[in-house]
């Protein structure tokens, strides 16, 4: 079981509200209480609950596995946003540009989707752009020689857009399948960390067409409704295709994940599970419910 913290804190509690003789109005006011604690908003939650009230009434359903049934397709509905199929770039030749906050797990997650192209018979190309933060070129070059890919790589503190000039120039004229871009979480300077990546992006499209660029935001799981009205508000002004959530195995508050498609609509791409290669898989909306209740 991948998500074992969040069946222990949400699902047992959930299945513990609705295994008792109490009242409707009253499990979901527990069940309320417990979809908050769990990260998933207050709105949503109270949303939930009305949704369930007015089905509950309309079906004549208020036993507790009818309820829980319920509730498991409410969840889903909402999820099922963030199920979507990657692009179709030109035969899946295409440049993702990672970005994140520091301390989310990008440089991991930036491996991880190597790693996977790599599987698929891919020709990789890295670019660590992330030129401010101190070993994140070294990081990110390791991670390049683990996998057997190149990484391109600038001078130290060196522009972010001069490093994905050369980056995506060699991705052009060495033909490579897929180019995946690190960013900065934070920049040194007073310069503005949106303008900034505002330039990379059109730096880039110099070489490569704007429609073949998709933009990966890397999010910790882990900081819950804080991380999310962060994330919101440091990256409101730019292009997000996606989401790749990072150490959901390490916590209990799995809510994250709905509030992210109330909150941020944003769809889900991909969710790491630990720390190893490996540890990565696609979003399955019905999958994650299910294994989580």
């Amino acid at each position: 079981m991948f998500f074992k913290k969040i069946k222990e804190s949400f699902g047992n509690k959930i299945s513990s509200i609705f295994s008792s003789n109490k009242e409707l109005e009253e499990i979901l006011e527990e069940m309320e209480e417990t979809l908050v604690c769990s990260d998933i908003g207050i709105e949503t939650a109270m949303e939930i609950c009305d949704n369930l009230r007015k089905r509950s009434k309309a079906e004549n359903k208020k036993d507790g596995e009818a309820l829980k049934d319920m509730l498991k397709e409410e969840l889903i509905q909402i999820l099922k946003k963030a199920e979507v199929e990657e692009k179709n770039i030109e035969f899946d030749k295409k440049c993702i540009l990672v970005v994140g906050v520091n301390g989310v797990g990008k440089t991991t997650s930036i491996a991880k989707l190597a790693g996977i192209y790599k599987k698929q018979g891919k020709k990789v190309l890295l670019v660590a752009g992330d030129t401010f933060r101190a070993g994140a070129v070294e990081q990110l070059q390791i991670w390049a020689e683990r996998l057997n890919v190149p990484c391109v790589i600038g001078k130290e503190e060196a522009d972010p857009s001069s490093v994905m000039f050369e980056g995506s120039k060699e991705y052009v004229e060495n033909n490579y399948d897929i180019i995946i871009c690190d960013t900065a979480g934070r920049l040194h300077n007073k310069k503005n960390l949106m303008d900034e990546l505002d330039k990379m992006k059109r730096t880039i499209e110099k070489n490569i067409p704007a429609e073949n660029i998709e933009v990966y935001m890397v999010l910790d799981s882990t900081t819950g409704q804080n991380g999310v009205s962060q994330v919101k508000s440091f990256y409101e002004k730019t292009s997000i295709d996606g989401i790749i959530l990072t150490k959901l195995d390490s916590t209990s508050k799995g809510g994250v994940v709905f509030s992210i498609l109330k909150e941020l609509q944003i769809p889900i791409k991909y969710i790491g599970t630990g720390e190893g290669l490996e540890d990565i898989q696609k979003f399955n909306a019905v999958e994650f419910v299910n294994e989580i209740i």
